[in-house]
């Protein structure tokens, strides 16, 4: 069986790499021997962990400083990137900042919010997709929420941003397999970063109990890349995530049916 480093290396990009899940992602995958392209916003946390990834695992990191909701993000990420060869992308950015009513923010915080979730995966994941799919190999780990499942007050805009971000996972998943590029959508519940505790403290709320850990959550999401299309935080594993897999070979072969020639069809049958 390949290392994790001859599937998904030499280079991984990790957006959202500052904090939490994300620099807990950076450090599994640098432990793994894969050299990390580091992107979020602040520059100095990035800095800070490169340095750590670098002494400790003995691997190289590019950092980049980028607004991952400004319209020319991606064009940064592919220019931090430049010709090294991508195996893994991990899109980690796009949590809710706000926890308000729709209401309440302007039209311009939520399209900031459906740029990262919504616009910026969309590139950043047609340009590595591109590439990984070329060289038969690779993955994509979208990191996804709970909220993804229907809307609720509070939530309008990122319950549907991140419905996008499932939808668009299980589609990818399927598109991809024959390539031998696994897509995963990992749909988290509460988890204990400090983007959390930020917004629970602004709303002068105290810290949840049972909140997931950004370790166990690099862990069971790297282990689970090469099994998705979809992994719900703390789900049994067996017959839900073989029904999921399921649903959406079935899904794409009807719509093929009315898209594809017949040969075409066919030959998506599941």
């Amino acid at each position: 069986m390949d290392s994790f480093a001859q599937r998904y290396g030499p280079w991984a990009v990790i957006l959202g790499a500052s904090d939490g899940t994300g620099a807990a992602f950076a450090r599994r995958i640098a432990a793994a021997g894969v050299h990390c392209i580091l992107i979020a916003r602040r520059e100095q946390p990035l800095a800070d962990l490169a340095e750590e990834l670098t002494r400790v695992h003995g691997i190289e990191c590019v950092i980049a400083s980028v607004d991952l909701a400004g319209a020319d993000a991606c064009a940064q990420v592919v220019a931090a990137a430049g010709e090294r060869e991508v195996g893994l992308l991990v899109t980690n950015a796009g949590a809710d900042p706000y926890g308000a009513l729709f209401l309440e923010q302007s039209t311009a915080a939520w399209e900031s919010l459906l740029a990262i979730n919504i616009t910026n995966t969309l590139r950043c994941c047609h340009h590595f997709s591109g590439q990984m799919r070329e060289r038969r190999r690779g993955g994509l780990l979208l990191v996804g929420s709970g909220a993804c499942r229907g809307g609720a007050a509070r939530l309008a805009t990122y319950s549907g941003a991140k419905a996008f971000v499932r939808c668009f996972a299980e589609s990818l998943w399927q598109e991809m397999k024959e390539y031998n590029v696994h897509v995963l959508h990992l749909e988290l519940t509460t988890t204990d970063t400090p983007s959390f505790h930020k917004l629970l403290a602004e709303k002068g709320r105290k810290p949840l109990a049972g909140m997931a850990s950004p370790d166990d959550v690099a862990r069971v999401g790297l282990a689970r890349l090469p099994r998705g299309p979809n992994y719900f935080w703390g789900q049994k594993l067996g017959l839900r995530a073989s029904l999921r897999r399921a649903r959406v070979r079935l899904v794409s072969h009807l719509s093929g049916k009315y898209i594809l020639d017949p040969a075409q069809a066919d030959a998506q049958r599941p």
